[in-house]
Order: structure tokens, then sequence, then C-alpha cells
């Protein structure tokens, strides 16, 4: 199968505005606007937010994720990273495209040496497979965390970096990932 190319990308690009638009439309169609935790794509422009999109080789846009750095409860504690914005082209979707973007976000925060990466996503069946993918990839359902609170129409979810992980992984360059291997990355710097 033809690779899927990750990158630390901008999330101003058109393809990736109009991924995050249906993204949000969705959001809004689903869950009350109260609790609607997505962002646009002007906060994902933040400074404390790396955003990943996966790509064919064409450079048509397969998918995206974000993954944001969290403030330090203590001054020595180790990072926190909360994902955001992890969506799949319904194109694109049966193809280890979430699966590849997810990898390459988790790869990220362990070469940051963050100690947990948590998430908000909703309770309905819209959000079933979203939830089956990161149970799959270890998150476990958890309280709210970061400036959440408690709320009916979300899905608090976090999976713990093992202190041995935080060694040499992969840096924010661009990385081939075949779409047969849905969660090994595999192949060096594109």
């Amino acid at each position: 199968m033809a690779p899927v190319i990750l990158a630390v990308d901008s999330p101003a690009r058109d393809d990736v505005r109009a991924l995050l638009d249906e993204h949000l439309a969705d959001m809004y169609a689903t869950s009350p606007p109260e609790s609607v935790h997505a962002l646009d794509h002007t906060a994902l422009l933040a400074p404390s937010v790396t955003f990943v999109t996966a790509r064919e080789a064409d450079g048509t846009l397969l998918g995206c994720g974000a993954l944001s750095e969290l403030a330090a409860t203590t001054v020595h504690a180790p990072g926190e990273g909360e994902l955001k914005s992890m969506r799949t082209a319904r194109a694109a979707r049966g193809r280890g495209v979430a699966t590849a973007v997810l990898a390459r976000l988790l790869d990220l925060a362990t070469a940051r040496g963050y100690a947990r990466v948590s998430l908000e996503t909703g309770p309905q069946d819209f959000f079933a497979p979203a939830r089956r993918l990161y149970a799959r990839h270890g998150f476990t359902e958890c309280g709210p965390f970061g400036g959440y609170s408690l709320d009916p129409h979300s899905v608090f979810m976090t999976l713990e970096l093992p202190a041995g992980r935080r060694e040499a992984a992969p840096t924010d360059a661009s990385t081939s990932v075949p779409t047969s291997a849905a969660t090994s990355v595999v192949g060096g710097p594109a």
C-alpha cells in the first residue's frame, strides 16, 4: 500500500481548515454547544500545540491530530499532553490513518518526556470508533483533567507513558508510515 506521510503541519492550510470545519460541524451536531471542546484552526496555531497531518505522497490530506501541552502542576513535574482535533477524512477511513496519527502524537509526547497524554471525547455512539481506537492503544477512562469539569456529554481518557519510554523517540521531522502497518512507524525521515 502507498505510504502515509506524517508531518508537523499548519492548521491554517486550506485543505486542513476544510477538514477541521467538518470536524467542528459534526461536534456541534452531536453535542450541546457548552460540551464542544474541539478547537478551530486559529486555536490550533497556539505555540503550545503541535499539529500533525497525514497525507498521501501526492499531498492529499488524509487526517490530522494535535498534541497540546498542558501546564505542569509543579515546577519539577514531567509535562502532560492532551490530544486534540483527531480527524480522518471520510474517504480515508478504515485505512489506519487515525492509528498512524495517534502513534505519531504519542511518539512526540514520549520524546518530550510527558508523564501522560489525556483526551476528551463524547459518550455518544458517534464517538464509539474513537473510544475504541484509544482503548486499543492503552487509554483508560479517567476523571476530568486540565481545565475540564465533570460533564455528562464528555468521556475523559488517559494514557500513562512509562518512564522507560521517555528516551530516544522520533523528532518533529516527517515520518513515512505504510497504511498496512497500522501501529508501527517504519522508514526514516521523508
